[in-house]
């Protein structure tokens, strides 16, 4: 990567970087079409060509498969050998036109593209032509690479990174700069995160003990929200999630009152939906997730607040490198009479098993756990152990059938690796929960030959599984859900183990299920539970 930074155009290297620290391009062409125009172009029927997509399991690479062979080594009849072309051709000259066509106008170029390419090649640009590019290179590499090539700390390269940029040659040559990066950095800096210091999780309940004195943290809830910097500079306020994605105009009611805030101000915090300064469920934010039409309807429903843990940033100075204790302290100060923002509560324990007992409560409190960061942490870049420690709530568990199965995508095509599950509502069994991890590889491969030999029936790719096998499903929450048969939803539900002791009879019931659902979920709207932070 250095060698290519060093040698590439700045034009094509701009877009080698976008590329290469994870970001991708929207869709420019949906699915459907380029379905239609590879069956078309390889005279493949629609039936056939859904099996070879299930078997592969990608549907770029299913085109390329599909599409070469029928174009042959000439090509396309017609369609000229593509030479050589600039990176930066392809991206602005060549696909990001295709947004403002309809799709008869893009069937040509695609087509035409698809016939001069090498299959390799074809996989690629069907790749970007869905907007599902993604390259297998750590974030923390590609800032390396670009630190040795312009002889900057590559904790400069990483915030330079953070947040929204446009990958033109100006921004490569500001990325590179030993400078403040001139002006165009200076510019997009007003607005600019820094990169999210990340927790190591506690493995154990024992775990804790190894940490040291419990005097030398700070305990504090693990919020179960959106991660996100609140930004007051240069006259203006951003908020920024840890994807990279700007929220600024979707949570007015946090980005208003934060134009209070001292000017040069950066929070490390958590977006949560709140209600009379304490925090509601997760599945009320989700409301929100994804959502700019904000009517007042919405806005009743899933009110949103702020809450800080952290202070990145004071009149413009960096203060990362500091202490937590003094960022902690100044924090405070910081918060005073800014409404809708609260500092996060400091948990009051002597012992790690107060704290343990503190821990049991999260469920009731809508938080996920217990965050434990030393007092006499910086604050860092990317996930670094030993600072700061996530000790999060064992996951609720639920015994459950296994009826249904499908192959997965990309490495995992052509095993059966997607399951559904089900429990008991009196003699039928109710899928409730889909999961795809828990299991090891040894383990993928026993139950796909399992399945291949008892499985009753297919719908498409899905096969419907003999009712034989019990798992033991963990996730981390369940609420009620009109949306689902079962009449409830689990979040981020995986397989733990497979429970060869029981048999289908032994599963749990819909009723046992939705006895796990905590009373604050039941509660009405404007009864949220307890105040989690200090108002």
């Amino acid at each position: 990567m250095a060698a290519y930074f060093r040698d590439a155009p700045p034009r094509d290297a701009a877009w080698g970087v976008y590329f290469l620290s994870g970001r991708k391009l929207k869709r420019l062409v949906s699915s459907t079409a380029l379905r239609r125009w590879a069956r078309e172009l390889s005279g493949v029927e629609a039936w056939l060509f859904d099996e070879c997509y299930s078997v592969v399991g990608d549907l770029a690479e299913t085109i390329s498969l599909l599409v070469r062979p029928a174009a042959g080594e000439a090509g396309v009849a017609g369609t000229p050998a593509l030479t050589e072309v600039p990176l930066h051709e392809w991206i602005e000259g060549r696909l990001l036109p295709l947004r403002g066509m309809d799709q008869a106008e893009q069937r040509g170029p695609v087509v035409s593209w698809w016939g001069a390419l090498p299959a390799r090649e074809v996989f690629l640009l069907s790749k970007l032509l869905t907007g599902s590019l993604r390259v297998g290179v750590s974030q923390t590499l590609v800032e390396r690479a670009l630190a040795e090539v312009g002889g900057v700390d590559r904790a400069v390269i990483a915030h330079r990174l953070a947040g929204a940029w446009e990958p033109t040659p100006g921004f490569f040559a500001s990325l590179l700069s030993g400078g403040d990066g001139g002006a165009e950095d200076t510019a997009a800096a007003q607005a600019r995160p820094y990169p999210f210091f990340l927790a190591s999780p506690v493995e154990d309940a024992g775990g804790v003990g190894s940490l040291g004195e419990v005097s030398e943290y700070l305990a504090e809830w693990k919020f179960d929200g959106i991660r996100a910097q609140l930004i007051r500079r240069g006259g203006g306020v951003a908020l920024w999630s840890r994807g990279d994605e700007l929220l600024t105009e979707r949570f007015p009611e946090i980005t208003e009152p934060a134009a209070r805030l001292p000017a040069g101000t950066v929070l490390d915090g958590e977006v949560l939906a709140m209600r009379d300064g304490r925090p509601l469920a997760f599945s009320v934010l989700q409301r929100r997730i994804g959502r700019t039409n904000l009517t007042r309807a919405l806005l009743a429903k899933a009110p949103a607040g702020f809450i800080a843990y952290d202070l990145l940033e004071l009149g413009g100075t960096d203060l990362r490198e500091r202490p937590l204790a003094e960022r902690r302290g100044l924090l405070k100060d910081v918060l005073k009479d800014v409404p809708r923002l609260g500092l996060s509560e400091r948990l009051s324990a002597t012992t790690w098993e107060e704290l343990a007992a503190l821990r049991t409560e999260s469920r009731s409190r809508n938080v996920e756990g217990l965050m434990l960061k030393r007092l006499d942490s910086a604050y860092g870049a990317g996930r670094k152990r030993g600072s700061w420690w996530k000790w999060k709530i064992d996951p609720l568990t639920a015994d459950a059938v296994l009826v249904y199965a499908q192959p997965g995508h990309g490495r995992r095509a052509g095993l059966l690796t997607d399951y559904t599950f089900a429990v008991w509502d009196g003699a039928e069994l109710v899928p409730f929960a889909k999961a795809y991890s828990g299991l090891d590889q040894a383990e993928i491969d026993e139950l796909d030959r399992w399945i291949r030999g008892h499985s009753k029936g297919r719908f498409g790719p899905v096969r419907v599984v003999e009712p034989e096998r019990v798992y033991e499903l963990g996730f981390e929450a369940i609420a009620p859900s009109p949306r689902h048969r079962a009449g409830v939803a689990v979040r981020f539900p995986r397989i733990l183990r497979h429970r060869t002791d029981k048999g289908p009879t032994d599963a749990d019931t819909l009723a046992s299920l939705r006895a796990l659902i905590p009373a604050e979920r039941m509660r009405p709207a404007n009864d949220a539970g307890p105040t989690l932070f200090d108002p």
